[in-house]
C-alpha cells in the first residue's frame, strides 16, 4: 500500500510502500490517534522493514493509496 504524508513547511512529501498485509483500518486508527493529540510521533515500517517516525503536530495531510497496491500492465 502507497503512503503520502504532507508535512508541514516542507514543499516535499514523504512517499513510503508499506506491506501489502498491513491492516488498513488499524493504520487509519493509528494515523487518528497521532493527529488527535493521542501519540507525539506517527511512526510507520516500509516494505523492507525501514521504520520512519513523522511529528504528528508536523503533520498536514495522510493520503492513502488504494488496497491491494498498483496494477501494472494494462488492467
Amino acid at each position: 500500500m502507497d503512503i503520502r504524508i504532507g508535512v508541514t513547511d516542507n514543499p516535499r512529501e514523504i512517499a513510503m510502500n508499506l506491506a501489502d498485509d498491513v491492516d488498513r483500518e488499524a493504520l487509519k486508527a493509528e494515523i487518528d490517534a497521532a493527529l488527535g493529540g493521542g501519540d507525539t510521533v506517527l511512526w510507520l515500517t516500509d516494505e523492507k522493514g525501514k521504520e520512519t517516525g513523522i511529528a504528528a503536530s508536523r503533520i498536514a495531510y495522510v493520503e492513502l493509496g488504494p488496497a491491494g497496491g498498483n496494477p501494472i500492465g494494462f488492467g
